[in-house]
C-alpha cells in the first residue's frame, strides 16, 4: 500500500540551517535514485515521524507538483529517539525488484506467557526482495499458541506470493523461553560460627583470672 507525502525544495544546507527548519517544525531529507541527481528536501516532522512510525515503506512523493514513487530507506532520529532528525527516500518504479526491510508486528498473547514463560522476539524486521509495488506493510505472526520451549523461525512464516525473505531461514522470529528461578543462599549456611569464638574467648578469660587468684 502506498500513501502519499509532500516534499519541499530544500536550498539552504548545513547544521545552522538544519537546526532553524526543525525548530519550524519541518525535518530536513534527501530524494535520491534511479540514475538522477540528488535532490536537498524538507517535510512536515509531524506527516515524516507518521510515515516512519507506520508500516508503509512505498510512498508518492509530492514534489513541484510532480509525483514520484519512492521508498524510505534510512531516518536519523535525536539521542532520545523522540525526534525525527532526517530521512531519505529512494526512487523506485512500481515493478521494478527492490530490496526492503518491512516489520514483524506479533498479533495476540501467548498461552506460554500466560503460563508464565517469557516471550522474546529476536528478529524484529526481515530483509526481503520484491517489486516494489508488492513490499509488504508488515508480516503478521499469530502467537496464541505458542508454549513455553517453543519457537517461530523464519522458514515457518506465512510470507505473500511474490515476496522473497533473504534473511537465514532457521533464524528464531519469536520464542517463549522457562524463566530462570534463582534460589536463595540458606543464611544459616552463611552465618559466621560467633558462638565457638566467644566461648574460645570466656576460656582463655577464665584461664587469666584463675592464674591471677593463685598469684
Amino acid at each position: 500500500m502506498e500513501t502519499k507525502l509532500v516534499a519541499q525544495p530544500r536550498t539552504k544546507l548545513g547544521t545552522s540551517a538544519n537546526r532553524r527548519l526543525r525548530a519550524s517544525g519541518m525535518v530536513p531529507g534527501n530524494i535520491y535514485g534511479h540514475k538522477q541527481d540528488p535532490i536537498s528536501v524538507s517535510f512536515s516532522a509531524k506527516e515524516a515521524a507518521a510515515l516512519v512510525n507506520s508500516t508503509h515503506r512505498v510512498v508518492d512523493l509530492e514534489l513541484n507538483g510532480k509525483t514520484e514513487t519512492a521508498i524510505l530507506r534510512e531516518t536519523q532520529w535525536d539521542a532520545y529517539h523522540k525526534q525525527l532528525w532526517h530521512v531519505d527516500f529512494m526512487r523506485v518504479d512500481a515493478n521494478e525488484r527492490v530490496k526492503a526491510d518491512v516489520d514483524v508486528v506479533l498479533r495476540g498473547t501467548s498461552a506460554g506467557a500466560l503460563a508464565g514463560g517469557i516471550l522474546e522476539q529476536p528478529l524484529h524486521m526481515l530483509h526481503v526482495d520484491c517489486l516494489a509495488i508488492n513490499i509488504p506493510e508488515a508480516i503478521f505472526i499469530k502467537v496464541q499458541s505458542l508454549q513455553i520451549g517453543e519457537a517461530i523461525h523464519v522458514k515457518e512464516l506465512d510470507i505473500p506470493q511474490g515476496v522473497t525473505v533473504l534473511n537465514n531461514p532457521d533464524a528464531i522470529v519469536v520464542r517463549v523461553i522457562q524463566p530462570i528461578v534463582v534460589e536463595a543462599v540458606s543464611t544459616e549456611a552463611a552465618a559466621p560460627a560467633e558462638p565457638e569464638v566467644i566461648k574460645k574467648e570466656k576460656k582463655v578469660a577464665d584461664d587469666a583470672d584463675e592464674k591471677a587468684g593463685k598469684k
